[in-house]
């Protein structure tokens, strides 16, 4: 194994273990989420008492587990793909649909949503917003800074599965790589 291939391995490797981190963290998320649901539910159907904080902490719940997840999730290839053609194609030939859909579609976008979501964020941030609801949730740009965050975790997953799709490309894979980049 050259040198330069070592070095590629060691980021992808680092790349792999941050998401997979995340991912792990995040799906707490899930577990928590539902507890807050059924105490929503329970306050507002047996005690008829709702509490727009507890909702809002529903959807952030929703949201930093769906945007921080999706990292996670790509890496693990359980992302939405339409897989009539592509499950039957070889090592090589996904690995080149992989290279080409991560280089035109998933890296131009998601430099888009991390731009546009900095943006967001900051003037979030600058105006200090807060929930509009009367007993909502304060300081709104905490949640707002998922968007950038959970998209820059999913670029920093797209060149690592650059980078393995091309060391397949170029039959550097190693037993580490997966047949299905």
């Amino acid at each position: 194994m050259s040198q330069s291939t070592s070095y590629w391995l060691r980021l992808v490797r680092a790349i792999d273990a941050l998401n997979e981190w995340v991912g792990r963290a995040v799906s707490w998320g899930n577990t928590l989420l539902v507890l807050v649901i059924c105490y929503d539910v329970l306050m507002r159907y047996v005690f008829n008492r709702s509490q727009v904080a507890i909702m809002e902490i529903e959807w952030h719940l929703f949201a930093v587990v769906f945007l921080l997840g999706a990292a996670y999730a790509f890496k693990h290839d359980r992302h939405v793909r339409v897989d009539v053609f592509y499950a039957n194609f070889s090592a090589k030939r996904k690995a080149l649909i992989n290279v080409l859909g991560i280089l035109l579609f998933l890296i131009p976008f998601c430099w888009i949503v991390i731009r546009s979501g900095w943006e967001f964020t900051s003037n979030s941030l600058k105006i200090g917003e807060r929930s509009p609801d009367p007993g909502g949730l304060p300081a709104r740009y905490l949640i707002k800074s998922a968007i950038p965050l959970g998209f820059l975790l999913l670029l920093l997953q797209a060149c690592a599965e650059l980078i393995k799709s091309f060391l397949i490309l170029l039959d550097r894979s190693h037993p580490e790589s997966p047949s299905q980049p």
